[in-house]
């Protein structure tokens, strides 16, 4: 599973740290830390969870990167 770089960019773009995102989804940091490092694969909830809170699409914090599929 790849790093997913476009939460931790959409939270910087929030000045949100990792806590605070984690606390307002309703999970811990580290899990937050996990899912960021790729290490977890969150539900369906969480990530439009994560979505609302940073104000960004499923497609742009999750969607398949297929600009290298080609």
């Amino acid at each position: 599973m790849a790093r997913n770089i476009a939460i931790k960019v959409a939270r910087a773009e929030k000045d949100m740290t990792q806590t605070a995102l984690a606390a307002a989804v309703g999970i811990s940091r580290q899990t937050m830390n996990a899912i960021e490092q790729g290490e977890y694969n969150p539900t369906i909830r969480l990530c439009r969870a994560i979505c609302k809170v940073l104000g960004k699409t499923l497609d742009e914090l999750f969607g398949e990167d297929d600009r290298h599929e080609q």
